[in-house]
């Protein structure tokens, strides 16, 4: 499977996108299509970690005062689906690999 999560209002995602050839890969909207408990335990079993997938840059992580509070695997797990903001993006499945995050280093390997 080809798959990427993206934010269409973050210019951070949009850049990405635009970079990259996406042609053959699914694109999921977060924001209007959030992701279900089955897409983000597909994720996690590609990455055996929840707090890889979780955004800690979110306003909301900061709002809530999260970075005070120790949090458990089941924790960010459901932060994520609860709130759309907290699933770091765009997260980018090719086959069996996952790219989560937008360092230059990870989104280059698509150019």
């Amino acid at each position: 499977m080809k798959k990427i999560y993206h934010l269409k209002t973050c210019d951070t995602n949009r850049r990405i996108l635009k970079e990259m050839d996406t042609s053959g890969y699914i694109l999921q909207e977060i924001k209007t299509e959030p992701i279900s408990q089955k897409q983000l335990d597909e994720l996690y079993a590609l990455t055996n970690n929840y707090e890889i997938l979780f955004s800690k840059k979110a306003k909301k992580f900061k709002q809530m005062d999260l970075k005070n509070q120790v949090l458990s695997e089941k924790d960010y797990r459901q932060l994520i689906l609860d709130e759309y903001t907290f699933l770091k993006r765009p997260i980018i499945i090719n086959n069996n690999e996952v790219y989560v995050g937008n360092t230059k280093k990870r989104v280059d390997i698509f150019k």
